[in-house]
Parts: structure tokens; C-alpha cells; sequence
């Protein structure tokens, strides 16, 4: 059974959260202040963390970017803050999803079931490593390498990578790539996509600053350089 970590300093909305998401079939722990948060990561093994941004001691989007430096366990924000602005710094941050309060338990679990499922990994899978220029992929440990050193990338960051090298000459369009990742229908709204893929190709770029990877085919879509 999967566990899930709750980062909400609210205590009415941390108990519906919970509630609500152990009725759906998973283990849940809370955490009411950033520190504490930060230090459950640190300490035990979660599949999906919901975590508020306005935080006593130490805010979300400072846990965001510190998580992010060591693990890439899928996270959603949950947060009153409903500017585009603000959701593209923690798309950007690393963010996998973003919900805004006040919000219907029903979508949030509907949420965290949608990114587990895309996240999880089947221990039965056998190792598929799939290789592109100097980088390799391996969709079992989901490792990305380049030259042989690993490439720090986030769960939709690595899902975006995997769907453009096993299909190395077909392009994505930008509806393609959000049905594809966020398994949602496509309505117009290529923010995240834009984010994650300006994200991914930032870190291509500073692993080997003289390669080019993923190439804009204008009017169409994206897709991998030809080698």
C-alpha cells in the first residue's frame, strides 16, 4: 500500500486531506510545520507528498527545492495562492502537479491516484535501456545518464525524455505531450508543458553544454535532434 505524506500547517484541512485519502486505500502521515515536513522526507520513504506553501518555519516552496535536490518523489501543491505566476515558479521548482484551495476531495484523490499510477514503478518490469546520443535511459530504475553521470530530473521531466527517445523521429505536439503525461484532456494550456520542457532541456544543456537534444519543429511540436 502506498504512503502518503500530507505538509499542512491547517489542522481542520490536514485531517480532511487524510481522511479523505486513507478512505481511497492508502497509509497517510501528517505534518503540520515545515521542519517537521522536511525531516519525514528525509527520514522515511513516501510515494506521493501533498504540501501546502505557507508553512511555519520553513515555507513548501523552500522544501520543494530542497526534496528536489535529492529525490524525485512526486509532489503536489496545495495552496490559496491561484496566480499563473506562482505556479509556474513551482512548476518550475519541480512541482508535479498544483491544486487550488479551496479545493473538492474528490479531485484531490482522483489527483494522487492519477500520479501514482504514472509514477509507479513494477518491480516484475524487466531493465529496458533505451540510448540516445550520449544519454541513457532506463525505464525500470527510471535512471537518465549522460556520460555516465546522472541527470538530476523530476517525475514529469523524466516521463517528457522517455516519451521523446522511445519514439526518437516522431513529433510531439504540445496536446500530445500533456494527454501523453498529464493523462488529461488538452484544453489550450501549455504553461506546465512549456516549464517542464524549458526545465529538461536546461539540465540537457548543463550536463553537455555542446550537444544539442530536443529541437522546437515550429507549427508542429517537439521532438528529439536527429542524430
Amino acid at each position: 500500500m502506498e504512503n502518503i505524506l500530507i505538509i499542512e500547517d491547517n489542522q481542520d484541512v490536514n485531517l480532511m486531506l487524510s481522511q479523505a485519502i486513507k478512505e481511497a486505500g492508502y497509509n497517510v502521515k501528517s505534518s503540520f510545520t515545515g521542519t517537521d515536513g522536511l525531516n519525514e522526507i528525509k527520514t522515511n520513504s513516501y510515494n506521493l507528498i501533498l504540501l501546502d506553501i505557507m508553512l511555519p518555519y520553513k515555507s513548501g516552496d523552500q522544501i520543494l527545492k530542497e526534496v528536489r535536490e535529492f529525490s524525485s518523489v512526486p509532489i503536489i501543491i496545495i495552496s490559496a495562492k491561484d496566480m499563473i505566476s506562482t505556479k509556474i515558479d513551482l512548476l518550475k521548482l519541480g512541482a508535479d502537479d498544483y491544486i487550488t484551495k479551496p479545493f473538492d476531495l474528490g479531485e484531490v484523490v482522483a489527483r494522487v491516484e492519477s500520479n501514482l499510477r504514472r509514477y509507479s514503478i513494477s518491480v516484475a518490469e524487466p531493465n529496458t535501456v533505451f540510448t540516445y546520443k550520449d544519454i541513457t535511459l532506463n525505464t525500470n530504475t527510471k535512471e537518465v545518464k549522460i556520460n555516465g553521470n546522472t541527470l538530476d530530473l523530476t517525475a514529469k521531466e523524466y516521463m517528457i525524455l522517455e516519451l521523446l527517445i522511445k519514439n526518437q523521429n516522431k513529433v510531439f505536439s504540445k496536446a500530445n505531450i500533456y494527454e501523453s503525461i498529464w493523462n488529461e484532456e488538452y484544453i489550450g494550456d501549455d504553461n506546465a508543458i512549456k516549464t517542464h520542457l524549458s526545465n529538461l532541456r536546461s539540465k540537457l544543456k548543463k550536463s553537455n553544454p555542446d550537444e544539442n537534444y530536443i529541437e522546437t519543429v515550429w507549427g508542429l511540436g517537439y521532438r528529439l535532434f536527429k542524430c
